[in-house]
């Protein structure tokens, strides 16, 4: 993990994000503070040019329109074409047709190195339908102790079918490329009342991958594994008086000053 995280910070990957609208300030300074670079475009006329320029592509669904979709099909097929890393983030998945629908067109469409969403936004990938609390995992999807087994099995066998790294992220994280799988326990339940932590994580693991084309499971678990000790080193320097806003930054802050050594130390995972 330290030498994926090395590779980022000496590459300084540049990644194009088609992202939502709601967290694309906090996806590009996500991308900074880890040492890679953004370029946020989603209009259709520009997004192939600027694919064309940058290492990988982040797709983010959260934020749908008709011209954007355009966007991110031509972005995806562009970035096919050049050989380069494409994340897809199925915000949303499950809870209206327009996102569930655009999702699995796009899993069609382009070759994707990851999908990376919570468990029942992946779900819904899996077998076309699901049901998603907004944006959230629905509870009755959750990974827990007593399903890990069978989360395990279905994230593998997900990952087996589509031929791409599978990342669900939540309480306890997975990630899997069919063959092995990254069972991580870092993070805080805090992290949940912050807008756009999923997101982020998605501009990093792009970010990661690109840096990290000869071993992308690896790189993708590292993301998972920063992103969830930032929010625990983040946490641990609140003070009185501070709230999820200060948490945002302070997040921010801690993936921006943590060394390899911090995440050799601080990373919580298991190979399954």
């Amino acid at each position: 993990m330290k030498e994926c995280m090395d590779n980022v910070r000496k590459n300084v990957p540049l990644v194009h994000n088609i992202t939502n609208y709601v967290t694309v300030n906090d996806v590009a300074n996500i991308l900074l503070a880890c040492g890679g670079s953004p370029i946020m475009s989603d209009e259709p006329e520009d997004v192939e040019d600027i694919t064309s320029v940058c290492g990988g592509l982040n797709i983010n669904i959260g934020t749908l329109h008709q011209s954007s979709i355009e966007g991110m099909l031509l972005a995806g097929k562009k970035a096919n074409e050049l050989g380069h890393p494409v994340l897809l983030d199925p915000v949303g998945a499950g809870a209206s047709r327009l996102r569930t629908d655009t999702a699995l067109r796009i899993m069609k469409e382009i070759k994707l190195t990851v999908i990376r969403g919570n468990i029942s936004e992946i779900k819904t990938l899996a077998y076309g339908s699901g049901t998603t609390k907004g944006v959230d995992a629905d509870v009755a999807d959750a990974v827990t102790e007593e399903t890990l087994n069978d989360a395990i099995a279905f994230v593998k066998n997900f990952a087996r079918k589509t031929s791409c790294i599978i990342a669900v992220t939540g309480a306890i994280d997975l990630v899997s490329d069919g063959e092995i799988c990254y069972v991580i326990r870092n993070g805080r339940p805090e992290m949940g009342k912050i807008t756009g932590t999923g997101c982020q994580l998605s501009g990093m693991m792009t970010a990661y991958v690109t840096a990290n084309q000869e071993k992308p499971l690896e790189a993708a678990a590292s993301a998972v594994c920063i992103m969830g000790l930032a929010g625990e080193i983040g946490w641990s320097r609140m003070q009185e008086g501070d709230g999820n806003a200060t948490y945002r930054n302070r997040i921010i802050d801690a993936v921006y000053q943590m060394t390899g050594e911090d995440l050799e130390r601080g990373a919580k995972y298991e190979v399954r």
